[in-house]
């Protein structure tokens, strides 16, 4: 039979299938078949579109030129909004569904959408070694473009559909963290449009206290127009030890032991149990031992913390060096572990020769096309979390997490916390050692219910002055949210640049209220 014919005749049964079935009844029991004939496809295509398009505008050096325009438009809403009565708050005009967040806020249907259409880097300077982009820039864009040029971002967060605007605004991490803090502690200078339509640039001596306020501040005192962020010489690749760890305490004092290493430049975790983990310690290196090349990032490659695993399950240390680039995305094609849970064989080697180039679907569109009924499920018995709390504190943090919501693997990353103003500061005057605990799957605990188990793990948090990343969903009323985090220069600089009438406070934007 002719390979079209043989393709329309499955297409056509897929719809009868669907047609008897219902779509809602695929996309919750079948999510797979959907998401291998449909969304893997469409992400690639987005993917190229998206490359295609910045390789070009970077070449033809035009993004620059229409930068200000682009700015100039954004003010001109701005001005637009005030003169027509301020009658909403403004957000940006960013589909809810587009964000890597699993939160799709019902404030996009109410509020005044500016469009900010911005996603090119805008200059790179290698003297001055900082990196010029705007806000929708994503973390794959930076890395193609840097370290085709043998540069790099000091912090460079896991997943290639992050944007910088997210990061900022939000937070973002990674396992050089150690030795250089969150993502917003590697940037220099923020550009933003205020409330009155106003641009301003700010960095640590000017308008120092709207550059500390904005991290973490999710779009509540200006839009983010552009960024300059610190880049450092990049290497070809990573020479990656792994080491298998038994017993909670010898894998709590491995890991402390590892991130005050300053000549470590990357250090992991994966808690695979209670009592056993992979610590993992990196340095990046232009040498390479041939026989111990690992491009893990090839589609065809097994999934990152599968692999790790193999060396718990043989308990033994390994060594390979990994593609710079590859290291950076080596949690990409997985989601983390996130994709078992969609399409259960995708680590299978038959799928993954077959079909592994197309893979990861985009967040977004899975997003986009998981309805109602499967984002309740979702809601209930599926947690994404990532609680950042002091490194003293990490054995009582992983006998919680495990107690609360039992998942795993749990991924340990390490990170300095400078003491500087803003939403986000050790509780002592000192620049302090913490460790980012994300759980990401279904909970393994009997009668688990999210909103309960999920404020006990929120108590605990705050009772060891740690903090919740705001992506993912807060159970706190307000006064525990802001007992969590310390709002005094945030609420000052709402006051003075005129943001109570223009943007929600930042509890309206994540709090569960303000989710569908």
């Amino acid at each position: 039979m002719d390979p079209a014919v043989s393709l329309a005749v499955c297409a056509l049964l897929f719809l009868l299938w669907i047609r008897v079935k219902g779509l809602e009844f695929v996309l919750i029991h079948q999510r797979w078949v959907f998401v291998c004939l449909f969304l893997l496809p469409l992400s690639l295509i987005f993917d190229i579109y998206y490359y295609v398009r910045a390789w070009v505008v970077f070449k033809l050096s035009s993004a620059p030129r229409l930068h200000e325009q682009r700015v100039r438009d954004i003010q001109k809403q701005v001005r637009e909004w005030k003169e027509q009565g301020s009658k909403t708050f403004m957000c940006t005009g960013r589909p809810g569904w587009l964000t890597v967040s699993l939160r799709v806020g019902k404030y996009k249907k109410t509020h005044k959408n500016i469009m900010i259409n911005m996603m090119d880097i805008l200059e790179v300077d290698t003297k001055k070694q900082i990196v010029r982009v705007e806000p929708l820039v994503t973390m794959g864009q930076v890395t193609a473009l840097l370290n085709s040029i043998g540069w790099t971002l000091p912090v460079l967060p896991e997943l290639d559909d992050l944007t910088v605007g997210g990061l900022i605004m939000g937070t973002g991490i990674e396992t050089s963290s150690h030795k250089y803090g969150l993502f917003q502690h590697i940037c220099t200078a923020y550009e933003l449009v205020l409330a009155d339509g106003s641009f301003v640039r700010c960095t640590p001596s000017e308008n120092s206290d709207l550059f500390y306020a904005v991290p973490w501040s999710c779009g509540t005192l200006g839009f983010l127009v552009a960024a300059e962020i610190r880049i450092i010489p990049a290497k070809k690749f990573v020479k990656l030890r792994f080491e298998p760890v038994r017993g909670l305490e010898a894998i709590c004092d491995k890991f402390k032991l590892e991130s005050q290493r300053q000549e470590n430049h990357f250090v992991e975790g994966l808690l695979y149990s209670l009592d056993e983990a992979v610590i993992m310690t990196g340095v990046m290196t232009d040498e390479l031992e041939p026989s111990k090349l690992n491009s893990i990032g090839n589609y065809y490659k097994p999934w990152f913390f599968k692999h790790v695993e193999n060396y718990l399950k043989t308990n033994r240390v390994g060594l390979e060096y990994i593609p710079l680039r590859h290291y950076y995305h080596r949690h990409t094609r997985s989601i983390f572990w996130e994709l078992q849970d969609i399409i259960p064989f995708g680590n299978n080697p038959i799928f993954r020769y077959l079909f592994g180039w197309m893979v990861p679907p985009k967040i977004s569109l899975l997003k986009l096309t998981q309805g109602e009924t499967l984002r309740k499920l979702y809601e209930q018995h599926h947690v994404v979390q990532d609680m950042l709390v002091p490194m003293k504190c990490i054995v009582q943090a992983l006998h919680t997490f495990h107690s609360d919501i039992h998942v795993y693997p749990i991924w340990l990353c390490p990170f300095i916390l400078p003491s500087q103003p803003g939403l986000v500061h050790p509780k002592g005057d000192e620049t302090e050692l913490y460790v980012d605990i994300g759980a990401y799957g279904e909970p393994r605990i009997k009668h688990f219910e999210a909103r309960s188990c999920m404020r006990q793990l929120e108590k605990f948090v705050r009772s060891v002055h740690g903090f919740q990343m705001l992506y993912a969903d807060c159970y706190m009323n307000r006064e525990e949210f802001w007992e969590m985090f310390d709002g005094s220069l945030y609420h000052k600089l709402r006051e003075q640049l005129g943001c109570q009438d223009a943007f929600p406070e930042v509890y309206d934007k994540i709090c569960k209220a303000a989710r569908h």
